[in-house]
């Protein structure tokens, strides 16, 4: 009689053919999930700032947690009530005056080219750019879907915030026993890194939006604070936000001085290399430090992933996953040390 059981290579080919296709058919499921899983990812940057503004309420003023993330809650409306109150007018008109003002500089902008033959180039160039401006134009609503999927953001990031210890342990509970502790670690490492990149970009979002918006109105450039605002905004996209922020403000002065345009161009270079060479330096000695080229490859790879929301959420995704990646293998294999300022390098 011939033995039924399979001879160990066969078995052992038929367990590795099963796991492949369980890592395809997971790798293909959350493929599938992508915008599910940046929704959720969005949610946590929302608990990780309602976190960062509870933990003093909770900490020095020995407040229930709950209490501590609703006073969060309200301060972080209350602040926008305020900011719509105090500039909320004066925004909403400047932003129309600049949706008039915008074709009308770069008419002027094309008229003056012209002369030079460097007219119908720069057309051409809008023409083959103007599916990506439009799309990241775009790049808020696509997120989600509108403001559904904006208001589920908002509301998963204060659950996330309310019961944080309790989906952490939902996490770890998909993990093996032996890895739950590695797994824990890397969990707590890389929402350290988060709080501290996200306090960094705020700290440069605001010192940018002030500088560009004094600036500029000092130039004598229109809808300075609008513009300003769009800076702070923009800074928070590495690389390419401060890029588009300086668009709009180009042409409006090109269309009422070519000589006001490179004051401008000098006014925006200048920020920049006061927030690269002074305020970065100084942000990054309490904060996750990535290298530039990660951080850019990073930003392109969500971007092809997610699309034009992965030009938001691609710098904080890259420092999760950086972080991650050196606590999972690079420090456990090579004993490398940890990118978290301040933690234990041994």
């Amino acid at each position: 009689m011939t033995d039924p059981t399979p001879p160990m290579s066969h078995r052992l080919f038929i367990e590795r053919l099963v796991i492949a296709i369980a890592i395809a058919g997971v790798a293909l499921l959350l493929w599938r999930l992508r915008d599910l899983l940046l929704l959720v990812f969005g949610a946590v940057l929302v608990a990780v700032i309602l976190t960062v503004i509870a933990r003093p309420f909770r900490e020095r003023l020995r407040l229930p947690s709950a209490l501590a993330l609703a006073l969060a809650v309200l301060i972080l409306l209350a602040l926008f009530g305020v900011a719509f109150w105090m500039f909320g007018a004066e925004v909403i008109g400047q932003s129309a005056a600049l949706q008039e003002s915008i074709p009308r500089a770069w008419q002027t902008l094309l008229q003056r080219l012209e002369p030079l033959g460097l007219a119908q180039p720069l057309r051409d160039l809008a023409e083959t750019s103007g599916g990506v401006v439009s799309r990241i134009g775009g790049v808020a609503m696509s997120v989600g879907s509108g403001l559904a999927d904006t208001l589920l953001v908002l509301i998963g990031g204060i659950y996330f915030a309310a019961q944080p210890d309790f989906y952490r342990r939902g996490v770890l509970k998909l993990v093996p026993k032996r890895g739950r502790g590695l797994a824990a670690d890397a969990i707590d490492d890389s929402g350290k890194a988060l709080r501290l990149w996200l306090f960094g970009r705020i700290i440069s979002m605001a010192i940018v939006g002030l500088l560009t918006g004094i600036g500029l109105w000092l130039l004598g450039v229109p809808a300075a604070l609008t513009l300003g605002l769009v800076a702070a905004i923009l800074e928070f996209i590495p690389f390419l936000g401060p890029l588009l922020a300086a668009i709009p403000a180009l042409l409006l002065a090109v269309a009422t001085d070519p000589a006001l345009a490179l004051w401008v161009a000098g006014l925006y270079l200048l920020i920049q290399q006061i927030e690269g060479n002074v305020v970065e330096p100084l942000v990054q000695q309490r904060a996750v430090s990535l290298p530039p080229v990660l951080l850019v490859f990073g930003l392109v790879s969500a971007t092809l992933i997610f699309g034009a929301a992965g030009i938001i959420l691609g710098a904080p995704l890259t420092v999760v996953l950086f972080v991650l990646v050196k606590r999972l293998y690079i420090r456990e294999a090579l004993d490398t040390p940890s990118p978290i300022p301040g933690e234990d390098q041994t």
